[in-house]
Formats: C-alpha cells, sequence, structure tokens
C-alpha cells in the first residue's frame, strides 16, 4: 500500500484545517439566531472568520489539534501494522509542518516527545469487517473541551435537578447537567456524544464514537431520537451562550448510543466538543492504500469567505471599546468593565501550566510589571533564517491555573490575564485586591488570532516544549472582553448562576 501514507497525511491536514460541511451548517444555523451586537454574535462572527481563514492558510482551526484518535475499519486479511506504521509517520510529519501541535507529553517527566508520538499517542482503534474497502475516520479533540467529559453513575444527585434514577428520565438529567457544568469551558457552542451503559472505560469509548455520528442523522433507536431531539430543544434554553456569553445558541449537536451493563453500574457518560467539530474520514482501496471517497461529504458546503465583511462588521458590539499597551497602569485597569472589548497592541507573554508552576516557585525571566499573560500555547515553526512564526494561536482554557494566577499576578505586578472560560473566587479576589483584570478572547480562533501577532520577539522555558515555553509576542489590533474585573465583577459567575437557575426547570419528568 505506497500511497498510504499519502492518503493519511492528507486525511490529517484536511481534519486539522477545514470543517466538515455539518458541522459548517451548524455554526451558519447557530449565527443565525443570534441577535445582532451581542457579544455572542461578535463571538460568532469571529468563529466563522477563523474558519474561512484556515480554509485559506491550509493551517490548524484550533492550536489544540488534541490526542488524534483513528477509528479504522479493515477487510479481513489486511495488514493493520502497515496502516499503524503510516499513520504514525503520516502524524509526525503533520507535526513537523506544522498542521499538528506537538501535544504529545511523558506523564512522569513532562517532557515534550515534539512529534506527536509516545506511548498510546495517537490513539489508533481498529475493527474488522466484511466489506471490501478500508473505512479510516480521525477526530481532533482538544484538552479544553476533553476536561469538560463527565461521567454520572445513577442513580445520583444533580445540582438544580435533585435525583436522577436508573432511567431514560435519570439519564436526561445527567445530559442536561452536563451542557450546564462545561458553561463557556469547552468553547460553546459545543456538541457532546453520550454512552449510556457499559463500564467506565467502555461507556466513555462509547460517548466518543458518538463524535463520529453525522450531525444531521437521525437516531435509528425511537426513544434515543426523542432524547436527542428533547436535548437540542431544550439546552439552548440555559442561556450559556457562545465562550459563555450568555446568548442563544448553547448547544449543537447531541448523538447518544447505549450499550449493555451489569446489574450494578449504571453509567451515563458525556464527550464534550467544542464549536471546532474536527472529525473527517475517507475510504481507502485497501490494495495500494489510495482514497477512494471523502466522508462527511453530503449536502450544501457553506463557504464562510463570503461573510468575511459581515464578519468583520459584525465584531463591532455595543460594548464599549478600550486600547490597551502594555505597561498598563493600576489606574487604567481599574477603569475597565465587565462587557467592555478590548483592543490590545504591543507586547504580551504566553503562560500556560509549565510557566505559571515555575513562576510560584522562581523569577522571571523578564519584567512582568504592567504586562499581559496570555493562556496560549501556540503553533509554532522557524524558517531556514531561524526566525519564529506563529500558525495557530488561540487561548487555552484558563481554570487549569486558578491555584497560580492571584499570587503570580500580585507578585510581578501582572496587570490583565487573557484566556478562555473564565476563572474562580480565588483569581477574582486577587483582581479585585491588586488591580487587574481577566479577558476572554475567542477559544478555538487560532487562525484570527495568529493574524493579530505581527512578530516573534522571543522565547523562554523551551525546555518545557513549544506549546508550554513563555513566547514573547507583538500583536496589533488583538481584541478580548473583559468578563472579570478589577471591582468583583464576573461574567461568568454571573451566566453560571443564572443557567443553574433556568436548569432547574427540567427537574420534573418528562419520559414516563
Amino acid at each position: 500500500m505506497d500511497k498510504l501514507q499519502k492518503s493519511m497525511y492528507d486525511l490529517i491536514v484536511e481534519t486539522s484545517t477545514r470543517l466538515p460541511k455539518d458541522v459548517r451548517r451548524a455554526i451558519a444555523k447557530a449565527k443565525a439566531q443570534e441577535n445582532a451586537g451581542t457579544r455572542s454574535a461578535m463571538s460568532l462572527a469571529t468563529i466563522t472568520n477563523n474558519i474561512s481563514m484556515a480554509d485559506v492558510n491550509v493551517s490548524p482551526i484550533c492550536q489544540d489539534t488534541g490526542l488524534p484518535t483513528f477509528k479504522i475499519k479493515t477487510p479481513v486479511g489486511v495488514n493493520q501494522l502497515k496502516i499503524k506504521e503510516a499513520i504514525l509517520n503520516a502524524i509526525a510529519e503533520a507535526t513537523k509542518d506544522g498542521k499538528l501541535r506537538p501535544n504529545s507529553v511523558d506523564s512522569l517527566t513532562g517532557k515534550n516527545s515534539g512529534d506527536n508520538l509516545g506511548a498510546g499517542s495517537p490513539v489508533i482503534k481498529f475493527e474488522q469487517w466484511e466489506k471490501d474497502y478500508i473505512d479510516a475516520r480521525l477526530i481532533l479533540k482538544g484538552g479544553g473541551c476533553e476536561n469538560k467529559n463527565i461521567q454520572y453513575s445513577l442513580p445520583c444527585e444533580l445540582e438544580g435537578l435533585g435525583k436522577a434514577g436508573r432511567d431514560l428520565d435519570g439519564i436526561r438529567k445527567c445530559i442536561m447537567h452536563s451542557v450546564y457544568q462545561a458553561q463557556g469551558q469547552g468553547c460553546s457552542a459545543g456538541f457532546i456524544g453520550v454512552g449510556i451503559g457499559g463500564d467506565r472505560t467502555s461507556g466513555y469509548e462509547l460517548a466518543k464514537e458518538q463524535l463520529f455520528r453525522d450531525v444531521e442523522d437521525v437516531n435509528p433507536i425511537e426513544e434515543l431520537a426523542k432524547l436527542e431531539e428533547y436535548v437540542m430543544e431544550n439546552a439552548n434554553k440555559l442561556g450559556i451562550g457562545t465562550m459563555g456569553f450568555g446568548g442563544e445558541t448553547t448547544l449543537l449537536g447531541c448523538k447518544v448510543g447505549v450499550i449493555n451493563r451489569i446489574p450494578a453500574s449504571f453509567f451515563v457518560s458525556v464527550a464534550y466538543n467544542c464549536w471546532a467539530y474536527r472529525r473527517l474520514g475517507v475510504t481507502l482501496n485497501p490494495d495500494n492504500g489510495e482514497i477512494n471517497d471523502w466522508l462527511y461529504n453530503e449536502g450544501e458546503e457553506i463557504d464562510f469567505s463570503k461573510e468575511v465583511e459581515e464578519a468583520q462588521e459584525e465584531t463591532k458590539s455595543d460594548s464599549r471599546e478600550v486600547v490597551l499597551e502594555a505597561p498598563i497602569t493600576e489606574e487604567k485597569i481599574r477603569d475597565l468593565k465587565v462587557g467592555d472589548v478590548v483592543r490590545i497592541n504591543g507586547l504580551m507573554y504566553t503562560g500556560r501550566d509549565a510557566i505559571h508552576k515555575h513562576l510560584s516557585e522562581n523569577d522571571s525571566p523578564v519584567n512582568l510589571d504592567g504586562q499581559i499573560i496570555y493562556h496560549c500555547g501556540p503553533v509554532m515553526l522557524k524558517d531556514e533564517d531561524g526566525t519564529w512564526h506563529v500558525k495557530a494561536a488561540g487561548p487555552t482554557t484558563s481554570i487549569r491555573e486558578e491555584p497560580y494566577q492571584g499570587d503570580i499576578m500580585k507578585r510581578f505586578g501582572i496587570r490583565a490575564v487573557i484566556g478562555k472560560g473564565g476563572m474562580g473566587p480565588k483569581t477574582l479576589a486577587a483582581l479585585k485586591d491588586h488591580g487587574g483584570v481577566y479577558l476572554n478572547a475567542i477559544g478555538g480562533a487560532a487562525q484570527y488570532y495568529a493574524d493579530c501577532i505581527k512578530s516573534v520577539e522571543g522565547v523562554d522555558f523551551m525546555e518545557f516544549g513549544i506549546p508550554e515555553a513563555m513566547w514573547h509576542l507583538k500583536v496589533e489590533g488583538f481584541t478580548a472582553v473583559v468578563t472579570m474585573d478589577s471591582h468583583g465583577n464576573s461574567l461568568h459567575e454571573d451566566v453560571d448562576k443564572s443557567s443553574l437557575e433556568k436548569l432547574a426547570q427540567f427537574k420534573e419528568p418528562v419520559f414516563k
């Protein structure tokens, strides 16, 4: 199968850089339903602009290309070892070319392999079937949405919904709660796959398998078709909205599967996926590995490039706009309020998990007084002259830094933090005490933000790996929304509270 590695490489690149047709239609529908001038409308305009930019640049839609998961069906007699070898080689090649971010990290040492290969990376699941062609599918599911996966053991008590029993109504409550608990941290509006039954492992595998279904298909099991329809109608009444900013669309798709269980266990497992739903597939000739057809290819394809001018206009919200450039004074920060739109020029520094842990125990290599920290693990490529270029640079989920953030801001004089999904009470208290703000960028919009980065001025801590290094970035027109201010206000806290109140309306039984 001499063409197999090329076919696998093409599948990886296409999955990373181009959203499938069914996902585009779901996003276009959500965009049409949002009220103009709102933060959610601004977010969706940025998202559609980002999708178009990824198409043109052939670069990752989102910088977090996750843990690549392949689902391969082969005819009897096909050498699966050869397919695995081709996939591993294609993964390494795609990483080198900047189509994947190097994401494989040794769990004991923290060392990044640099090529996305290592124990358990990537995930490849084989299955034999009696058809005469190979079916190869790939999903790239980032860490932000992966961290919002959740598993319930019935019966249980659910916040806002009360008791969930071992029946269809209990399952319904679990699914509704899973959407509520994700808030904006999983880059809503999102998609969910639900697995009913199995053990803890097979339940999660079934949930993720549902994400390989077409967004617009109809469940062949009548009860589950009704459940999917119910969730899609009512989850969007929670008011969480795009990025957790509030709004009309919180969920873009819900798919549910069921398998048997043992009497003692009743698990409901939910795999949450962000709006950047990167899932594609191909059929292959088993003799030479050449691509026969692309899957998920039915129906109209939305070309968001036609909406770019409109999208740029819609990014102008009804909120006040403020320009920031570091070093920023406390007075400037105290003037900002939740809801303000901030456009940043000048220098900022990236900092993720490894950097925050390091700064909690050590000095900083640069003066951070009055500066901005960006929770981001970019995709970077170095040219022949040794100059680094940013290929993708959207925000990562900020809540992971909650144990460190407030203390680090006070210690080093940091005035602003950019990320997605918001942070908790410890950081909010520090913002009020110290004089700082949290700025929410649009999760997944890696091309949009990469375009705002005009140069790489330096880098520290490369020993942590490319995603975890401290990159010195010069930006222009970098847009984010103030969602936590120095006066104790938090949009994330407000949306969480209001959506929990709305969740309570679904407490009473629906399915008898």
